[in-house]
């Protein structure tokens, strides 16, 4: 019987701990190019980044999406109901920028074409498209958030 409630009392534990952490984790944040400060939505677990601007009818010029990923690795991303095109811009983990895909096209039918930089990273930002070029965004350049 003591087993029983010592195997319970765990669980709910590690429910607890699951969403405390995520009720109290932060949902948005800055990212800062050179001059240029974008309020970002954080897509920091799986659920939120398999979601990301899905079904967004606008998104405001001075805000994004910022993807942070547990490691490294080369991550694509497509469009599929992201009704807005968008620059999507990788970076590594020393917060350079690895590779930017401007203007990436919304995809509402399939199949949706894959951006993808074939580099690893370890953050990618979505911008308005447009935004990385008006910002001379280019390889090399550092984030700061």
């Amino acid at each position: 019987m003591k087993k029983t409630y010592l195997v319970a009392g765990v669980i709910f534990l590690a429910f607890f701990v699951v969403f405390a952490a995520d009720y109290f984790l932060p949902k948005q944040g800055k990212a800062c190019f050179k001059d240029k400060c974008f309020d970002v939505e954080l897509a920091a677990n799986a659920e939120a980044r398999e979601k990301g601007l899905m079904y967004r009818e606008k998104l405001e010029p001075d805000k994004g999406m910022l993807f942070i990923f547990e490691k490294e690795g080369r991550y694509s991303f497509w469009m599929k109901n992201t009704w807005i095109p968008l620059d999507i811009i990788w970076m590594n983990k020393d917060k350079e920028v690895v590779y930017i895909s401007r203007n990436t096209e919304s995809c509402r039918k399939d199949p949706c074409p894959y951006a993808s930089p074939g580099k690893n990273a370890l953050y990618v930002l979505e911008v308005n498209a447009g935004m990385a070029d008006r910002l001379g965004l280019k390889e090399g350049d550092k984030i700061v958030f």
